[in-house]
């Protein structure tokens, strides 16, 4: 059953904010990202990294974000902290599929503010560096509530945008936002998406996706425990795309870092262990296994963690790293 929930703000610019509801709704060790200076994309489906990261703020490591590119169309997946800068980047090395301009799509596994972070800067820097049509966002139950917040906030900027000497075009900063459930969410000539339910702690709505091109299945958990969904999903796949926590984070005390923390129950709900990850990549048997969102907080090395994977796994395995492309 689908909803379709449509938002008006009145003050010099409107917004205008449409709402579709579905209530039933290999190498071991670090890559240096394989893009050269100067590479232009072809029509081979790639996956850009561009954040690697989690909560724990890392100058090395921006917020969870990641890039597909089919047939020079990109599809956004998530959107922390960094997001505009880090495609920027990717742009300036040969991906012109990742200029403000082009950022028009997202897919958010869910709505913690590490994989949120970055979606006003998403919504509104696209627009004011020239993309005219209305921004599509697919995300879970609370997304449009969250895009009406958002706008509310930088009223004032678009409506002095949209009505002083920038004269702004009058379209770009409207967003369309899709509320989805588990199952297909869309389709295009490049690309099919469907979203996994999987089991993040309390989130009621948290998903993953397996994305389907022409040459390339891949499949991305989102923030979860072991997901018997996604081994399906994948099974097998080109690229599995899995966060992970290594075994010292797990086992830290109560208290450690964050008042009140029970870092074990924590753990154990919320996210998937080097151990579960490895048992879980050999049922899911993906061409390639990429780690991103990896959670080792100075506590485990890059060696230790794969190590700790290699225990239950030996297929092709890689750790993401931010701008790597796959």
């Amino acid at each position: 059953m689908r909803a379709s929930l449509l938002l008006t703000m009145l003050a010099y610019s409107a917004f205008s904010l449409t709402a579709s509801a579905n209530d039933e709704l290999s190498t071991t060790l670090p890559q240096e990202p394989s893009y050269q200076p100067g590479q232009t994309s072809t029509e081979t489906t790639k996956v850009i990294i561009l954040g690697s990261g989690h909560p724990a703020p890392d100058p090395d490591r921006q917020g969870p974000a990641l890039a597909i590119l089919v047939n020079g169309s990109a599809y956004l997946v998530d959107a922390g902290t960094g997001i505009v800068r880090q495609a920027t980047a990717a742009a300036k090395n040969g991906y012109p599929e990742l200029r403000p301009p082009n950022l028009g799509r997202v897919f958010l596994t869910h709505l913690h503010s590490d994989h949120t972070l970055g979606l006003p800067d998403l919504l509104l820097s696209s627009w004011v560096f020239g993309r005219s049509a209305p921004f599509e966002l697919y995300g879970p139950k609370g997304s449009a509530i969250m895009i009406e917040n958002i706008h509310n906030a930088w009223m004032e900027d678009i409506t002095i945008r949209t009505t002083g000497f920038q004269k702004a075009n009058q379209t770009g900063h409207l967003t369309n936002v899709h509320e989805f459930s588990a199952g297909p969410i869309f389709e295009d000539d490049n690309i099919k998406v469907t979203a996994i339910a999987v089991p993040h702690g309390d989130w009621k709505q948290a998903y993953g996706f397996r994305f389907e091109t022409a040459d390339r299945i891949i499949v991305i958990s989102g923030d979860t425990s072991p997901s018997e969904d996604i081994v399906d999903a994948c099974n097998p796949c080109d690229l599995l795309i899995h966060e992970v926590y290594t075994r010292e984070v797990g086992a830290q005390p109560d208290g450690q870092g964050i008042a009140g923390m029970n870092w074990q129950r924590y753990f154990s709900n919320f996210h998937t262990s080097t151990e579960e990850l490895g048992k879980l990549a050999t049922k899911a048997n993906p061409g390639l296994l990429l780690l991103t969102h990896h959670m080792q907080l100075g506590l485990t090395s890059d060696e230790e963690m794969v190590s700790q994977i290699r225990e239950h796994y030996d297929g092709p395995l890689q750790i993401g790293v931010d701008l790597g492309v796959y």
